[in-house]
């Protein structure tokens, strides 16, 4: 089900966000019967505040630990529980822990569970006791009672503004079509943007090859596939043009490498987190690929298949 590769998104995307802030887990085992906590964040000693202002609401949420539990599709009441009772079995571990220093538990110390579904129902919200903020936190999150230190983040419900920007790539249809085409708008520099266009692109290509494959894709999806392709098509296209420009004097080919040259450079980076020896020598052997054959490769292969592929 490609349910679960947009949920492996949501993971990866959360993470690349918020490691310039804090340490992230994906996932993190909590005690009980296997349970797995889906993005465990806990905030630097003194976090970047300029990348914590540019994740807008999302930056809000990171101001203390916290738990993410992203869904494709709407979360369902038995989905909600479950992430509630990975909350309580953290709450648990805090409890112990307290004990063991005889210490009082501090509620406040205490990580904040967001659950973030692309749409919910009056029903769920009601059932659940949500409640919202809007003086403080807006529309579209919902509050549990005090004890529960749980919400519900509502994305279909989020304002569209700049500030619920990186909540909204992670909505369904219109909604994140909306939020991809705010995303483009971003200075071509912006490092966030690049972050998220590569892993929208990592996205694209795994489910492209499912189409190719026959498997099955849901309309929505191949509508994404190909607002997908269009973009990356654009981002190329404007990597091609400034590597052009800048290297006019040497000929236009040896300038349209050059933009290639950036695109694989930018993919190893996003990937690997810098260059070293290694992934330099393999960028000229990628750099005789058309950039359809070489990026699914970047974004699939690992790195030891990279290199034992591309090495001398």
């Amino acid at each position: 089900m490609t349910r679960f590769i947009h949920d492996q998104f949501a993971k990866d995307y959360l993470q690349e966000l918020l490691e310039p802030i804090g340490r992230v887990e994906i996932p993190r085992r909590v005690t009980g019967e296997a349970r797995q906590i889906d993005v465990w964040f806990e905030p630097a000693n003194s976090p970047d505040a300029n990348h914590i202002s540019k994740l807008g609401l999302l930056g809000r949420f990171t101001n203390s630990m916290c738990i993410f539990e992203p869904f494709r599709n709407p979360a369902t009441v038995e989905e909600i529980c479950n992430s509630v009772l990975k909350y309580l079995e953290v709450r648990g571990e805090f409890a112990r822990e307290a004990n063991r220093n005889e210490e009082k538990l501090q509620e406040n110390n205490l990580p904040r569970l967001w659950i973030i579904s692309p749409t919910a129902s009056e029903n769920i919200l009601n059932g659940f006791g949500g409640v919202s903020d809007n003086k403080n936190w807006g529309p579209g999150i919902y509050f549990f009672h005090k004890y529960f230190r749980s919400a519900i983040v509502a994305i279909h419900q989020l304002p569209k503004t700049p500030d619920t920007l990186w909540l909204r790539m992670l909505g369904r249809g219109k909604v994140q079509r909306q939020a991809i085409t705010e995303l483009e708008a971003l200075p071509e520099d912006d490092l966030l943007r690049l972050k998220a266009l590569e892993l929208f692109y990592e996205l694209r290509n795994i489910l492209e090859a499912r189409q190719q494959n026959r498997e099955q894709v849901e309309e929505e999806d191949k509508e994404l596939i190909v607002r997908l392709k269009s973009l990356y098509q654009q981002t190329l296209e404007a990597a091609k043009a400034e590597a052009s420009l800048e290297g006019r004097q040497q000929g236009l080919q040896q300038g349209l490498q050059q933009g290639e040259r950036i695109i694989i450079e930018q993919l190893l980076k996003t990937r690997f987190g810098s260059l070293d020896e290694e992934l330099l020598g393999i960028i000229e052997p990628l750099l005789l690929l058309p950039p359809e054959e070489f990026t699914p490769l970047l974004l699939g292969l690992s790195r030891q298949e990279l290199l034992e592929r591309f090495c001398d």
